[in-house]
């Protein structure tokens, strides 16, 4: 049997309902709008009127009369002065409106949900904070939070952003193992995924945990405002360093906070060990670290690797060689430590005639090994010797000399670096998402912080000398030969090289010349160095 189908004014009645719903939504919406002064003036009205009837209320019938007399009085004397009914309705209107007016209610204390991950937070640190015995416990499994967890602060989310929190005296704060033990509880109940900072106030028994915001990425390689003989190595927390520098991020000029690093015949650190896992930002950093040597010394590069990340500086003015083999490697080391010498006697026999060093002695001298666990093995095959082997002069007389070394290493080649190099490398970066037990291993010290999951290139960790362990982001400086490489990066990185012979700026290797230069300087660095000066 076929289905009739239904009337048209079945089918349609339901869409013209609710446009109609819709309409009349719209239309009391608007009413509202409009309206909305008077319905105010209205409430107001209400609640004056309500107060009037309790305050009449509350009053003896034996001083009813007297104060209807007196309303009665200043009603009459309003209505005789000139303009009197007109300032008293606009009185009575002004007081309705104050009094209808709809106060947004202001919270003083934690919202449930606050309240339940506190009370949550307290219960957790019940077994730590407990001891059999304790005459009036702080924590106490059904005790009051408030007590001991003060001074919080949430996101939007809902997670703890900011806590104080007090503990027993007899708590062991003193020792790092009880202190980690209470920190990954409080790293696991607060939220992964981010950074903490733990604050141990030990004489007055109380610990701050606050979340760490994210360094940011965006700055990239550019001229930085500092002084000679400081170098920039990476950017760091506001409350860890008392300085900034202006500088100009993708999203325009801001002032940051420097990791500065301070080298010279004053310096109390005057070499620099760079640690880290592959693509971590180890090569980065001394990229950046050589565009910054260039403004007022000279520069010596060894890369290990031999993949020509350090192409872009063959040639330049004020790159005294970039050797990426074995031979090139002990050539150009060798020249350095002659050339320390050089500057040792040099300066030694002015001041014993009472004359100023030699302007040659004073100009900084930068030598840059990249990867020199790779040269050693490669050196060790052929027979020779290992060119960490002369470093030594550099290393131990170069503060003197005004000669900086600086060498990066993986970490899992780390144990190939000899005993000189980690001896006068005090000052040193670890890159990547390092187990914190191998930071605390290189550095020295452990942060204080909590390990990061997932962390950018350039990310890391720094401890200069006896400092304080700090956080540090190193800026973009990568590659201009990398086809991979963003243009402005790339462009960044090639305006602060100083130009080849025959070229006006940096631009020159700009847009498509760039892929050109770089496929003919590869080859060239990988099968010979370029020459090292003689000694003097």
């Amino acid at each position: 049997m076929a289905r009739r189908p239904l009337p048209r004014i079945l089918t349609s009645g339901s869409a013209q309902l609710a446009r109609s719903r819709e309409l009349a939504r719209t239309a009391a919406d608007s009413a509202t709008d409009v309206l909305h002064p008077l319905i105010t003036v209205g409430r107001g009205l209400r609640k004056l009127a309500a107060m009037a009837r309790t305050k009449w209320a509350a009053t003896p019938k034996e001083r009813r009369g007297p104060s209807l007399f007196s309303v009665a009085a200043c009603v009459l004397v309003v209505a005789l002065i000139p303009y009197g009914p007109l300032i008293a309705l606009i009185t009575v209107m002004a007081a309705a409106a104050w009094a209808g007016r709809v106060k947004v209610p202001v919270r003083t204390g934690p919202a449930d949900a606050e309240i339940a991950r506190l009370s949550a937070l307290y219960e957790a640190l019940v077994p730590y904070f407990s001891a059999e015995g304790d005459p009036a416990p702080l924590f106490a499994h059904g005790g009051e939070w408030s007590k001991a967890l003060s001074a919080y602060e949430f996101d939007e989310d809902g997670r703890l952003t900011r806590l104080r929190m007090s503990y027993p005296a007899w708590f062991t704060d003193s020792e790092a193992a009880s202190r980690d033990r209470i920190e990954r509880l409080l790293h696991a109940k607060s939220g992964r995924g981010r950074e903490y900072r733990f604050v141990w106030d030990e004489e007055g028994n109380t610990l701050l945990m606050s979340v760490l915001p994210a360094l940011s990425t965006a700055i990239a390689a550019q001229p930085f405002v500092i002084s000679p003989g400081e170098t920039v190595l990476g950017f760091t927390d506001p409350d860890s360093v008392q300085r900034t520098v202006p500088v100009t991020a993708s999203d325009g000029t801001e002032q940051a906070p420097p990791v500065v690093w301070r080298t010279g015949p004053r310096s109390t650190e005057p070499h620099l060990l760079v640690l880290g896992d592959p693509g971590s930002g180890t090569t980065t950093l001394l990229r950046s670290i050589a565009l910054q040597a260039l403004r007022h010394g000279d520069v010596l590069i060894v890369e290990g690797a031999g993949t020509g990340e350090f192409a872009s500086f063959a040639g330049r003015p004020g790159v005294l060689g970039v050797e990426c083999g074995p031979a090139g490697a002990l050539s150009g080391l060798e020249w350095a430590a002659q050339e320390t010498e050089r500057r040792l006697i040099a300066a030694n026999r002015a001041r014993q005639a009472g004359q100023p060093a030699p302007e040659d002695t004073r100009r900084p001298l930068w030598i840059l090994v990249d990867r020199p666990g790779t040269l050693g093995h490669l050196a060790a095959a052929d027979g020779h010797m290992d060119p960490q082997e002369l470093l030594q002069v550099p290393l131990r007389h170069g503060r003197a000399a005004q000669v900086t070394v600086v060498v990066a290493e993986q970490l899992d080649g780390a144990g190939a670096l000899t005993e000189t190099v980690r001896t006068h490398t005090r000052a040193r970066v670890v890159l990547g998402p390092v187990p914190f037990d191998e930071v605390a291993a290189v550095l020295g010290a452990a942060p204080c912080t909590t390990p990061a999951g997932a962390v950018p290139p350039g990310r890391g960790y720094a401890r200069l000398g006896t400092g304080e362990v700090l956080r540090i982001q190193v800026p973009a400086t990568p590659d201009p030969y990398d086809d991979t490489t963003a243009e402005e990066h790339r462009r960044a990185v090639l305006d602060l090289l100083p130009p080849r012979d025959g070229e006006s700026d940096g631009h020159a290797e700009s847009g498509e010349s760039g892929e050109d230069t770089a496929s003919e300087a590869r080859p060239a660095l990988t099968k010979a160095a370029v020459a090292v000066p003689a000694e003097g």
